[in-house]
């Protein structure tokens, strides 16, 4: 079984970017091979249309057979949300490290 994983919109510049170009590239080439599927997410699919031309082009390039989008949910949308809002106020208030919002 081919190993799918999930690719972040930063990734994909991954490959232009000195400190993560040659893991990037490795990881791509795994891609390329069929070894690996890119899981992305239609959100990052968005992303790239701004990104660089370059970025741009070398996700077009990619082998199609070896990409996989994802849509966002509505409910992976609130989980995000709520651990950008525990993540910032334990931050600025590491007292209640605890704190859970539901």
């Amino acid at each position: 079984m081919i190993q799918r994983f999930y690719f972040d919109t930063s990734v994909f510049g991954g490959v232009y970017d000195i400190e993560f170009d040659e893991i990037s590239i490795q990881l791509f080439e795994k891609v390329r091979l069929g070894q690996v599927i890119c899981v992305y997410s239609d959100l990052s699919e968005g992303e790239l249309f701004s990104a660089p031309k370059r970025v741009r082009d070398f996700f077009k390039n990619l082998p199609k057979e070896y990409l996989e989008v994802v849509k966002v949910s509505e409910e992976a949308i609130n989980l995000a949300a709520k651990r950008a809002l525990t993540t910032v106020c334990t931050l600025l208030w590491p007292q209640y490290t605890k704190l859970t919002f539901l």
